[in-house]
């Protein structure tokens, strides 16, 4: 059986300085289109479960997640998927404690390894909170390690991390598959899947998780401005990758202020779309 009512709804669309810019007053930082103010990245995915119950699954934790979370009305946290450790996609962890309080469990997390001991190390009040002076309110997390091309199943919903690189940071990717059954795993790299690639702080996809992307229904891409950048895809780089993958629909996101949502949307190819704080796919 497949999940039901499946929702994805990006969070935050922004790069990490967000848009507006502090101390900037540029055409994109004082638009009055709400598409040009961009939260942090993180994307929240919603859907029912076999037996019923709703489930919100987190991927990152931006620094602006409290507002995020206010914003979409979210009232529980069944797990979160991290990318990488970067401030930018992290710091907003600690705000999940209040959903431990308000559904008495612990939170599962999933990263590899590196980003792992890095939340250990900077969030080290959460996951050694014995030695805290004071018995304090911080979050309840398990951690989980992913490893790339190895397919999780959360709750019914099936998910491939795949490897990608952020300049020459090893991070990962996620391939959501809502049309699969709890008994059919993804098969591997057969270049025809179906889903919804999230593909967020990339230079460089791997030939392999090329093959791993195959054709999909949504790619969600790291697209940051127009000049080149040493850690991220521009444009041209964006759009060539997906014209590459020519799924059925694109969205880019992780935007500075250089693009104007207004501007560019009415430029880009047919199926090519921005991406929005608050869209929901």
């Amino acid at each position: 059986m497949a999940i039901s009512n499946f929702s994805f709804t990006f969070l935050g669309t922004g790069t990490s300085a967000g848009v507006p810019v502090i101390a900037c007053d540029c055409d994109v930082c004082t638009s009055d289109d709400p598409r040009d103010s961009r939260l942090r990245c993180s994307a929240c995915i919603r859907f029912t479960d076999k037996n019923g119950v709703d489930r919100v699954i987190l991927i990152d934790t931006s620094p602006d997640l409290r507002q995020q979370v206010l914003r979409e009305e979210l009232h529980r946290c069944d797990a979160i998927l991290f990318t990488h450790q970067h401030v930018d996609h992290t710091f907003g962890l600690d705000e999940v404690r209040r959903f431990n309080m308000v559904m008495q469990q612990a939170i599962d997390i999933y990263a590899e390894q590196a980003t792992l001991q890095h939340l250990h190390r900077v969030f080290n009040h959460v996951f050694e909170s014995s030695k805290n002076v004071n018995d304090s309110f911080v979050a309840n997390l398990i951690p989980n390690e992913l490893q790339p091309d190895e397919p999780l199943n959360l709750f019914g919903l099936w998910i491939t991390p795949i490897r990608l690189f952020h300049g020459r940071l090893p991070i990962l990717g996620f391939i959501l598959h809502p049309e699969l059954s709890e008994d059919t795993p993804p098969p591997p790299r057969d270049g025809h899947r179906q889903g919804i690639g999230y593909l967020t702080d990339v230079s460089t996809i791997p030939p392999e998780s090329m093959m791993q992307i195959g054709s999909l229904d949504t790619l969600i891409l790291d697209m940051l401005r127009f000049r080149h950048h040493p850690t991220h895809l521009n444009l041209d780089q964006a759009l060539q990758i997906a014209t590459n993958v020519s799924a059925e629909t694109t969205y880019f996101i992780h935007m500075t202020h250089d693009i104007s949502h207004a501007k560019l949307e009415q430029e880009l190819p047919e199926g090519i779309h921005l991406a929005y704080d608050g869209l929901t796919l």
